[in-house]
Order: C-alpha cells, then sequence, then structure tokens
C-alpha cells in the first residue's frame, strides 16, 4: 500500500543522529521477531531496544535472538514500560511503536525525515487500514470519539490520538513526567504535547493484521473508559479553572432553579416559608464560590508547574540546529 510517508520524498537523517527504536512487549513471541527485522531493514543504523512486560510467551528469548537489546519491565502496564523507556535509554531521536507487527517499519525514515526538516518534537504515525481485521470498528469508533473529545477539551488535537507508532525529539523524552499505567499513555503523550505547545506534525502510515498467533491485549470498554477517565483528569490537572468553574455553574443553575419559587412566593407576602430550599440555596452559593476559589488558586499552580516543564524542555536541543 502506497502511503504519505512514501511519497513524503524527505531526505534520510544525518549519520550522526542517534536513533533509538523502542519496543514494549508483552506476549508477542508471534510477532516480535518479524517487529524487530522491519525496523533493522528500515533503520540500519538504529539501536532496537524491547522492554519486556512479564511475558511468559518466550518473547524475550525471540528478541534477544533477533538481535534487539532486551530489558525487563516487572511493573504491569504500557505506562510503567514507557516510563522505563524514556528513563534509561539514551538518544537523540526516539521511535517507538508497539511489538505486534502492526505499524509500518519502513515509513520509520520519513517519520524521522519529517521530524528533523521541519525541527518537531513529536511525529506521529496515524493510522490507516483498510483491513477490517487489523482496525476494527469498535476501535475506529472509539478513537473518533476520543480524538473529537480531547479537540473540544483543549483545543488542538491530532487524527489519531490513541496510535503507538511516534516519534520523539530528544527534549520531549526527557520533560515527560510519565504518569499513566497502561494504554492511556498515548493520551497523556498527545496532552503534554498540547500543554506545552510544542512544534508536533502527524503522517500517515500503513496499518496491518497482526500475524497469525498475535493476539491484541486491548480491551475496547476498559481501556476506553480508562482513557476517558485520564483524559477529565489531566483536564482537571491543566485546565482547573474551567473544570471547576463548569462545576460551580452547575451548583449556580441548581441554586437558580430552587430559588426562584422562593423568591417569588417572598415578592408576594414578604415571607420565606420554605426555610430548607433557602438553606439548601444558601450552601449551593457557598459551594459555587469555593469551587471558583479552588479554580483559581490550582490555575495558580498549575501555570507555575508548565513554567518548570517548559524550562526543563527548553534546556536541551532541538532536533536540528540550525
Amino acid at each position: 500500500m502506497a502511503t504519505d510517508a512514501h511519497l513524503s520524498g524527505r531526505p534520510a537523517a544525518p549519520e550522526t543522529v542517534r536513533v533509538a527504536v523502542l519496543l514494549p512487549c508483552y506476549n508477542e513471541a508471534a510477532a516480535i521477531g518479524e517487529t524487530i527485522a522491519g525496523f533493522a531493514r528500515a533503520l540500519p543504523g538504529a539501536a532496537i531496544y524491547v522492554f519486556d512486560n512479564n511475558s511468559s510467551d518466550g518473547s524475550e528469548e525471540v528478541a534477544r535472538a533477533a538481535g534487539a537489546i532486551v530489558r525487563r519491565v516487572r511493573q504491569q502496564g504500557k505506562g510503567h514500560v514507557v516510563r522505563r523507556m524514556f528513563a534509561d535509554v539514551d538518544a537523540d531521536i526516539y521511535v517507538m511503536a508497539d511489538g505486534d507487527a502492526t505499524y509500518e517499519a519502513a515509513a520509520a525514515p520519513a517519520l524521522i525525515a519529517m521530524m528533523i526538516e521541519d525541527n518537531l518534537d513529536m511525529v506521529v504515525g496515524a493510522r490507516k487500514s483498510e483491513v477490517e481485521a487489523a482496525y476494527r470498528r469498535g476501535h475506529r469508533l472509539g478513537n473518533t470519539l476520543l480524538t473529537g473529545l480531547l479537540r473540544q477539551l483543549f483545543g488542538r488535537s491530532f487524527t489519531d490520538i490513541l496510535s503507538g507508532y511516534r516519534v520523539f525529539s530528544r527534549r520531549f523524552v526527557k520533560s515527560f513526567p510519565v504518569l499513566s499505567a497502561g494504554f492511556e499513555i498515548e493520551t497523556e503523550m498527545s496532552v503534554h504535547a498540547l500543554e506545552l505547545r510544542m512544534p508536533v506534525g502527524e503522517l500517515m502510515t500503513a496499518y496491518a493484521a497482526r500475524p497469525e498467533g498475535s493476539v491484541s491485549k486491548l480491551s475496547t470498554f476498559r481501556d476506553g473508559w480508562r482513557i476517558l477517565r485520564m483524559m477529565i483528569q489531566l483536564y482537571r490537572v491543566e485546565r482547573p479553572l474551567w473544570f471547576f468553574g463548569f462545576i460551580a455553574a452547575l451548583f449556580v443553575l441548581i441554586g437558580f432553579i430552587l430559588g426562584i419559587p422562593v423568591i417569588l412566593t417572598y415578592l408576594e407576602t414578604g415571607l420565606v416559608p420554605r426555610f430548607p430550599t433557602f438553606i439548601a440555596i444558601v450552601g449551593l452559593t457557598i459551594l459555587a464560590a469555593l469551587n471558583v476559589m479552588t479554580g483559581l488558586i490550582l490555575d495558580t499552580v498549575t501555570r507555575g508547574r508548565q513554567e518548570v516543564k517548559r524550562l526543563a524542555y527548553l534546556a536541551l536541543p532541538a532536533p536540528r540546529q540550525d
């Protein structure tokens, strides 16, 4: 299949750039060898790392026999694996993909070239597949809904926020405080880039079905809920004024609805016979005010935290030094 990656016509990365391929792996013995071979052909000078996450099917031995540098991560979950990869591996450019041979390894040079040419900090390999088995309808729908929600919450987004095929600069990797534990890690990466207003890009790449014998570890509903919960948590952390302001507005709205009959009765009789309702309205108003103050305080804290992350990001060089 011809993709935008093949047609980009971008130059290859300079030989002096250190490239590391990072492959999270959990029970991928049927696919990890093919994945390593694909990236070895596409990026002959790159160091290929496989971080095995308690596999029980011999994935570690297959990866080592295929020529990869193998590391073990005991804490279960993709987020824990990515945290270790980013902390332990030193390179100028990082290529991350899943170890299931579904992502187009041949597109890696084009993704890297795009990063260097445009001086970007993250390039997402957006998935395009004409094979139903490769990208199931439930996953497509969930990806579309979550991508749209991210756009509404944070203003900008990618067309495929859940893609595990990404290229990172050193300054992205070393300034990214990984907090996720599981498959919601891709959402956290996207929000980190958007909130620090990093230069990012996206390139369409082919997405293939898993090899025979390889089984997906992604649960549409369970992991979809975890991703949604992560989005809400990140919105609370990164946009506290809007988050708590929305809660305050709900309290004010409920108080206003409850207060209409109380106010009308008072205007007619000069009395407040519904005293419990009046107390509830006062309580809701106080809660609304507390939420506004909480949002204002946390917004100041968030700005300070973003400045610290931005300074850590700027302390490292860009992919291309002019």
